[in-house]
């Protein structure tokens, strides 16, 4: 099996776990920087015309032995973990959409994650409309606006 290297790492505004919002864009004008180590600088640019990205993220925090939880909004129902969007869970990847604020350097400055401070960053890509959203996609979310 191949091993997985962090490209870089967090500095957030939420030091332990219950400070993140369940989701990241709950939260979207809280600031997160993204600190991308020297050796991978090269695969950065200056993301022009790219306003958001996806964030994949190890959540080395999480309970690797959980296999069902209770989200938000589900009025107490356990789900299995894979039907959910939990950080706890087998591999803790976490996938986020965050909003660029500012690029300098090897440091990328975001709105909308909920990683906590010192996370490993595994991956990060451009967010494309046209491909990453899904017209038409359900969940059965219960706490759905009207």
């Amino acid at each position: 099996m191949t091993e997985i290297k962090p490209i870089g790492i967090t500095r957030s505004p939420y030091k332990i776990r219950g400070e993140a919002p369940r989701q990241g864009r709950e939260e979207d004008s809280v600031e997160t920087v993204i600190e991308i180590y020297d050796e991978f600088e090269e695969g950065l640019g200056g993301f022009e015309g790219i306003s958001h990205i996806i964030v994949l993220l190890w959540f080395d925090r999480a309970d690797r032995t959980t296999l069902s939880g209770t989200p938000h909004g589900a009025g107490g129902e356990k789900r299995p973990v894979f039907t959910i969007r939990s950080p706890n869970r087998p591999n803790p990847i976490g996938f986020d959409i965050g909003r660029i604020v500012s690029v300098d350097g090897r440091r990328i400055t975001v709105s909308g994650l909920d990683a906590l401070d010192n996370t490993p960053v595994l991956d990060i890509k451009p967010y494309v409309p046209s491909i990453d959203c899904v017209p038409g996609a359900s969940y059965p979310d219960k706490k759905k606006k009207a």
